[in-house]
């Protein structure tokens, strides 16, 4: 397992590093120990509110030449933080984290828009999942706009990148899991699926859903027990509903 290599656009030439804003994301990249920072920007006032780690290359600007450092109307605060790309857990690990407990793992096929990789992050976090399992290049990189969406839950929620998503989800089996699919056309509500498992949640895609493959890598396909006036949720708030479905089962 070796650090993520540093990230390349589409043309295959080094981009930027990842820039982080927002006081959320900002406070707990700092406190994450596995994190490399590279530099920090603050205006003079919020560097008042901040424990600048010893080493750290700091530059101070204007609210103004901070928001020229980030995507535009991104709500920076006055923090913005470039780091390296965390390390890639090995998925055996993973495993290893969830003997002897039912907690959940999250897994996602191809949902690439960072704002729902990161509310589903912030909901993982929030009900106790063991991590996040995505494609590696059907999902989004670390951004600041994922992490600000993950409210500081990128840097405590394991994310495990694969090659090969139906591989993964075979490994799950062999290690105990209860492959659950989250599908409109589900035969079962989500509820019964859970029992007492082990469960992986698998989501797919807004739109196009699971892909075809994925559904057949599941143990079973199960729904949220809507509606007939709404078709379907956003995949964040399905995740987070199918999240607080699976930690309730220990209360």
């Amino acid at each position: 397992m070796g650090r993520r290599p540093h990230p390349r656009n589409a043309a295959g030439q080094k981009s930027s590093y990842p820039r982080l804003y927002g006081r959320h994301a900002v406070f707990a990249a700092l406190d994450n120990p596995e994190r490399v920072h590279r530099k920090l920007y603050v205006t003079h006032e919020t560097a008042k509110e901040i424990v600048i780690p010893k080493g750290l290359t700091v530059q101070y600007g204007d609210s103004y030449d901070l928001a020229r450092l980030i995507p535009n109307d991104a709500p920076h605060q006055g923090y913005v933080l470039e780091v390296e790309p965390l390390e890639n857990p090995w998925i055996g690990d993973i495993f290893a984290l969830g003997e002897g407990n039912t907690r959940p793992l999250v897994v996602l096929d191809q949902v690439t828009d960072p704002h729902n990789v990161g509310a589903i992050m912030r909901s993982a976090a929030a009900f106790n999942a063991l991590a996040i399992v995505t494609q590696d290049r059907h999902a989004p990189p670390e951004s600041g706009a994922l992490a600000k969406a993950a409210s500081g839950a990128l840097e405590t929620l394991p994310w495990c990148r694969v090659v090969n998503l139906a591989r993964a989800l075979d490994e799950m089996a062999e290690a105990g899991f209860w492959r659950i699919g989250l599908d409109g056309s589900g035969e079962v509500t989500l509820e019964h699926a859970l029992g007492n498992t082990k469960p992986a949640l698998v989501l797919g895609a807004e739109g196009e859903g699971m892909r075809q493959n994925t559904q057949a890598h599941c143990d079973v396909l199960a729904r949220l027990p809507m509606t007939g006036e709404m078709e379907s949720l956003n995949v964040s708030n399905a995740a987070a509903i199918a999240l607080y479905a699976a930690a309730r089962r220990a209360l």
